[in-house]
């Protein structure tokens, strides 16, 4: 009998993690990936002769990974080699306000005692026990789950778990948690960055995620080589059980009939059947009618205003000093209020960003030195670095002027400045990328790069589960459930083979046989 075919569209981690388990249950698997290469935002950009990491530039929840790896008989440190972070974020308010938050969380309170006050301290404890709680509360009956749903997540969490969520008032928005959890306004800042972790605005998103302050502190590791040797190591081991990955190979249509997904149609006219199809792409485009009509119904449309942010970033090679750089750094603009309701409201740059900017040849012994955290200027040298502010996500409505983003740059590098960074860029050494260029890469977006905003407590149950609307058609990714992020995805890449297992399984125990007397029985 031949193997099950399973069409996967998207070579994205969700694509490669979904390929991976199914292919190790012996069903024939394609991957169609219209881009050059796997990895989908995991993207890397040439600059001169240099690869920088232009998309995810860390590795959180490892666990997630170690499942995988050790699901295909291997383990995770046998093809990558994992840096753990000591330091695991810089963040300044100007040029005398920093403050490093650390792997080691005695480290931690620590330094916000020193760089606030001892209670504030204490009151980062409380914030992270809380968070820890939270976590660990909604691992198992949300971010496990293939599709949770509130009542199913109240009924599966432990009676002793469900004070810590009712504590923390889960119709509340982040932003005020954190107004009753923090004196310090730059700590309030600080900690509501978390919502832009899913391209959300703290003032929207729901409480629960400061649950993000406990996957940071069990862990943020670097990926030696750049994160795109997590999706060479994925798409590697997928190869060498049977996957065949079709890269510049893009998917004009997916064929329905009698109501069921049955296979593609590629960009050059070619059709392929399929028993089952994944679509790891921004569930938007599925429903924006990008691959076909009749595809289009299979999940639920995201309107405009539901989009997360876009980004306008720049991928350089540059020298910079006067700041003490660590891998991961980030610089708040003044108004922090007036940054979301620029995006969200007035759909248009901040006027004052909050900057990203990651170091990546800040190697481990710079990041553990503990003269890092002092004001002495790091010598300068040219350097790869990636420079992010958030962005709102109309490119295909109201793209931004040539002029709107540079002068958002003006700003975004002035504001480096006032932090006591100077960055000497050129133009020729510099790879700028717009959220007209992400709406390019990811179409039917906007440039909206984690699928729905995470606004309303209700907006996690909101997302698409793997099952679409249409039988044999399944959906994977970062715009699916359980959220954004690469351990996200990669779950989500996992929820979907596994209903696809299951759902062949079943149509294989109630496929009808044929007897002798010429009639069938189940």
């Amino acid at each position: 009998m031949c193997a099950r075919k399973v069409a996967i569209v998207g070579a994205g981690v969700a694509g490669l993690v979904a390929a991976l388990e199914l292919s190790g249950q012996g069903l024939d698997v394609s991957i169609y990936e219209r881009g050059p290469r796997p990895g989908g935002k995991m993207r890397e950009i040439e600059v001169g002769s240099a690869r920088i990491d232009s998309g995810p530039t860390v590795l959180t929840m490892k666990w997630v990974f170690d499942e995988i790896f050790a699901a295909a008989g291997t383990s995770l440190e046998a093809h990558l080699r994992l840096h753990p972070l000591r330091i695991l974020a810089r963040h300044a308010w100007s040029s005398h306000e920093r403050l490093d938050l650390y792997a080691d969380l005695d480290a931690t309170i620590d330094a916000i005692g020193r760089f606030a006050n001892r209670a504030e301290a204490q009151r980062y404890r409380d914030f992270h026990a809380t968070a820890r709680d939270v976590y660990q509360a909604l691992e198992t009956p949300f971010i496990r789950a293939a599709r949770p749903t509130v009542a199913g997540m109240i009924y599966n969490t432990r009676l002793a778990q469900l004070p810590t969520l009712l504590k923390i008032e889960p119709h509340a928005s982040l932003w005020r948690q954190l107004a009753r959890q923090f004196q310090d306004p730059r700590l309030r800042q600080l900690f509501g960055r978390y919502a832009t972790y899913c391209g959300s605005s703290p003032y929207q998103s729901p409480a629960t995620l400061m649950l993000i302050s406990h996957v940071e502190q069990q862990g943020v590791w670097g990926v030696e080589g750049g994160m795109q040797r997590l999706a060479e190591a994925l798409a590697s081991l997928a190869e060498a059980r049977g996957v065949k990955i079709i890269c510049n190979g893009g998917v004009k249509e997916i064929v329905v009939q009698r109501g069921r997904a049955t296979g593609l149609i590629l960009a050059d006219g070619e059709h392929l059947s399929a028993d089952a199809i994944v679509v790891n792409a921004d569930a938007a485009a599925l429903a924006g009618g990008l691959f076909g009509a009749q595809a289009a119904s299979a999940t639920p449309s995201v309107a405009p205003s539901q989009r997360s942010m876009s980004a306008l970033t720049w991928s350089l090679l540059a020298s910079a000093d006067g700041f003490p750089l660590a891998r991961h750094n980030v610089f708040f603009g003044r108004n922090y209020a007036a940054e979301f309701h620029q995006i969200f409201n007035e759909r248009k740059l901040p006027s004052d960003p909050t900057v990203y900017v990651c170091a990546q040849d800040q190697g481990l012994a710079a990041e553990q030195d503990p003269g890092a955290t002092g004001h002495t200027p790091s010598a300068p040298r040219e350097q790869r670095l990636f420079v992010l502010v958030n962005a709102p996500a109309h490119a295909d409505s109201s793209p931004l002027s040539h002029e709107e983003i540079a002068k958002c740059e003006e700003r975004t590098f002035e504001g480096l400045r006032r932090c006591g960074l100077q960055i000497r860029r050129l133009p020729e050494r510099t790879a700028l990328t717009a959220p007209a260029d992400f709406h390019r890469l990811f179409p039917a977006t906007g440039g909206a790069l984690y699928g729905q905003a995470s606004h309303g407590w209700m907006a996690s149950f909101q997302r698409p589960g793997s099952r679409s609307r249409i039988p044999n058609l399944y959906l994977a990714g970062g715009s699916t459930h359980p959220g954004p992020g690469l351990p996200m995805a990669a779950i989500s890449g996992r929820h979907a083979a596994a209903a696809i297992l299951s759902d062949l399984h079943s149509m294989r125990r109630f496929q009808p046989v044929a007897t002798v007397g010429g009639t069938s029985t189940p």
